[in-house]
């Protein structure tokens, strides 16, 4: 029989009013032992924060307290639990039983990324269900997804108590219970002054949401200005947190302004400690030889760097022998300064790294150890560590040795110096520079011999060009050009090479720990649509897939060509990150079996892990380590596999910005150029429009298809390609064309152009 449902209000079920409740036998109402998420989460994360047994007793007491439960709704959540094995009785006592999380429980801890659009995923621990814990890449992990309404008050890289949920579409999902840690309270955006509110939206577009700031706490912030706000609540449920402005940037289209924006947005450790900077400068300044420490004072030294650089860490020195070259690649000794565990040390490591923008560098350690004792001035004598490696006439090499030494570098020389020297073979430079002559022409001899043995064993030679910025004296972006790269360039490369492999080797063959620069095997599906990607540009590719030697070949066919840049950037993007780590499976893109960070303390910690383990290794026999009294600290970082994994992390968060500073100054660059016409490569297909990168200024922007006017273009995916319905014509990855700058975006970091010509079809 089919019931009519009654729609008037008297005696009908209302779901709003009595969910939640279900009749007794006897006609009273009953509470329900289904429990709201919210609840059920609360008493999930008190039971994980305790990582231990607790009795009913304990559980009762926190539900009459912070839980916001009354103790009848206790044993009904604990039955409930237990049934979907979240939860396991681990004591039969009748008094007091014992409970505890399910070892087999859906709970996970993990960070959370966010994606624009508002939803995000959970990067869990290793060990946790749906993951891969051996990959670094997201897709190959299968990150959890999260949808917007399961992430609470969580936000892009806070630390949360994840419950997993079943798979969709063959991807687990998760939900926030709690959070345990927030990535950060302060958030770095420009200010939209209201009459009583305005707001702040964040610069980092994975926090999707804006700052509610009352006009009593803007802190005199003028509209428009760049600000850092503080989030004073963050509550479930609402959107829009409020909060306060910390601290008045100023005018987004200054240079500097913009630079304090990207170290804010990054949350780049960027102030020293009253104490770390105290430890700095009482370091004594002088420097000698001493108890294992070598004399190498006479050895011809030169430091060679480009114009504008900061340190000098690295100075090199080249002898003739009978059987071909001895080098010393002498490197400034920060390990000599910078005691383990100190707050110098603490905070060096923190850091990660130092970070390079084209106005200015957030160092890794405070100026007095990077610009001066650890830097490597000509005519000072400087405390160093220096690897004597030998090599055959043909670059083989057939020895090394390490010793802590002094040095005294003769010459600060510039790449563009040693260029003039040795291939524009300037008469009057050389004059001025005749002591050196000979050592420069042998490190040329030398450095043509490494790279003929590197590249002959299969070191994939990437020819990615990088844009030099400068920045004129008024503050503005006066040009972007191609940074020039020569010999002088490709012999200090080759030197700091070899030291770094030299020592990686020597670990291996001692078999002591040793945190390596490691670079995994590409992504084979990765590689393999890029082959397949290729046969549109009419390549015809080596069969041996995926070798470093096929990855060679390819971009050997391609060298010269309007392809060039196009290739090797989507075959770097077949390749897995380089990171650190102590398990030592070489390096893919090197071809190295041994590899390390050996030639750059002053701006990279692991190189300063590195030679920290190298000194115990060479230490002489009866030189004991100099341990004083203030340098017994807590220890820095627990082991090897932590600390490669912290440092690989700080190394992308420093490229990440490093670049994002360079997009922001080439849009505000671009900004003046509109209606200007460049020469670009096609770098992208996509069915709203092509994506064009400037051959110049390496300025990247897009031409959307309702731009291109003359014809109706369809969008042929296979070929990478868009196609003139009526005239044919084609628009095709790696094509050169001539676009004009329709408009900028500066606050999008957006550059739109319209085509004008088409140069290369081929």
């Amino acid at each position: 029989m089919t019931r009519r449902r009654n729609n008037s209000r008297k005696g009908t079920y209302n779901k709003k009013r009595f969910y939640g409740k279900r009749q007794h036998k006897s006609g009273r109402r009953t509470k329900s032992r289904n429990f709201s998420s919210a609840l059920e989460d609360n008493f999930l994360a008190f039971m994980h924060k305790l990582k231990a047994p607790v009795s009913l007793t304990e559980i009762s007491e926190w539900a009459d307290g912070e839980g916001g439960l009354s103790r009848k709704d206790i044993k009904p959540l604990i039955e409930n639990l237990c049934r979907n094995k979240v939860l396991q009785c681990v004591s039969g006592r009748k008094k007091d039983k014992l409970y505890s999380l399910h070892s087999i429980g859906d709970l996970a801890e993990g960070t959370v990324e966010m994606h624009p659009r508002g939803f995000g995923f959970a990067i869990l621990d290793d060990g946790k269900k749906g993951i891969n814990a051996t990959s670094k890449d997201k897709a190959a992990r299968n990150d959890p997804f999260i949808p917007p309404d399961s992430l609470k008050t969580a936000h892009q890289g806070d630390r949360v108590l994840f419950r997993l949920t079943s798979r969709k579409r063959g991807r687990m999902e998760a939900r926030v219970v709690s959070v345990i840690e927030r990535a950060s309270n302060l958030f770095a955006g420009i200010y939209d002054a209201g009459r009583v509110t305005g707001f702040v939206v964040p610069e980092d577009e994975r926090f999707a949401f804006k700052i509610l700031i009352r006009k009593e706490k803007s802190s005199g912030a003028k509209n428009g200005d760049a600000v850092v706000a503080q989030v004073t609540d963050f509550v479930t449920g609402q959107r829009n947190p409020e909060g306060r402005i910390v601290e008045v940037l100023g005018n987004p289209e200054d240079i500097n302004v913009q630079t304090e924006l990207v170290i804010r947005k990054f949350s780049l450790p960027h102030i020293f400690t009253n104490e770390a900077l105290q430890q700095a400068n009482e370091l004594p300044a002088e420097a000698g030889p001493g108890p294992g420490r070598a004399d190498l004072r006479d050895i011809l030294h030169v430091t060679i760097d480009g114009e504008t650089a900061r340190d000098f860490d690295d100075a090199v020195a080249i002898e003739k022998t009978d059987k071909g070259y001895r080098l010393h690649v002498s490197i400034a000794d920060v390990s000599h300064y910078v005691q383990q565990g100190a707050t110098l040390d603490k905070e060096a490591y923190q850091r990660g790294t130092s970070v390079y923008f084209p106005n200015k560098v957030v160092p890794m350690l405070p100026e007095r150890l990077s610009n001066n004792l650890c830097s490597l001035v000509p005519g000072e004598d400087r405390h160093a560590f220096t690897a004597v490696l030998d090599f055959s006439r043909t670059g083989k090499r057939v020895g090394k040795k390490f010793t802590k030494s002094v040095i005294k570098s003769r010459y600060r020389l510039t790449y563009t110096i040693v260029r003039k020297i040795l291939v524009d073979r300037d008469s009057g430079l050389r004059k001025d520079y005749e002591p050196i002559l000979g050592p420069l022409e042998l490190m040329a001899e030398l450095a043509a011999g490494l790279e003929k043995q590197r590249m002959d064993r299969g070191s994939i030679g990437f020819s990615i060009p990088e844009a030099a910025v400068t920045i004129s004296q008024e503050g503005k972006v006066d040009s972007i050009s191609r940074q020039e790269r020569n010999l002088a360039h490709k012999m200090i490369e080759e030197f700091m090479l070899a030291a770094n492999e030299a020592v990686a080797e020597t670990f291996t063959q001692k078999k002591q720990e040793l945190v390596y620069r490691i670079h995994e095997l590409p992504d084979a599906e990765k590689v393999q649509n890029f082959t397949e990607f290729a046969q549109t540009l009419e390549l015809s590719l080596p069969s041996d897939t995926g070798t470093p030697h096929w990855f060679g070949s390819v971009l050997a066919m391609v060298e010269g060509t309007p392809k060039e840049y196009i290739v090797n950037n989507l075959l770097l993007r077949t390749m897995q990150r380089a990171r650190y780590s102590p398990e030592n499976v070489g390096h893919f893109g090197l071809a190295a079996t041994d590899y390390t960070h050996f030639t750059s303390p002053i701006r990279r910690y692991p190189d300063l892990m590195v030679h920290r383990a190298l000194a115990e290794l060479v230490k002489s026999p009866g030189v004991s380590a100099k341990v004083k009294k203030s340098s017994i600290h807590e220890k820095t970082y627990a082991n090897l596999e932590e600390a490669g994994g912290f440092l690989s992390g700080r190394e992308k968060i420093a490229a990440d910005a490093e670049r994002e500073m360079t997009d922001r100054l080439k849009v505000m660059y671009m900004k003046d150029k509109i209606g200007d016409v460049f020469e670009g490569v096609i770098s992208g297909v996509t069915s709203f429009g092509l994506f064009i990168e400037l051959l110049d200024c390496f300025v990247s922007g897009a031409v959307a298809m309702d731009a291109m006017n003359d014809d109706y273009y369809i969008y042929d995916a296979r070929h990478h390609r868009l196609v003139g319905e009526l005239k044919g014509k084609t628009f095709q990855t790696g094509d050169v064309v001539k676009v004009r700058v329709a408009s900028v975006e500066v606050r999008k970091r957006h550059v739109n152009f319209t085509i004008e010509e088409q140069i290369d079809s081929k």
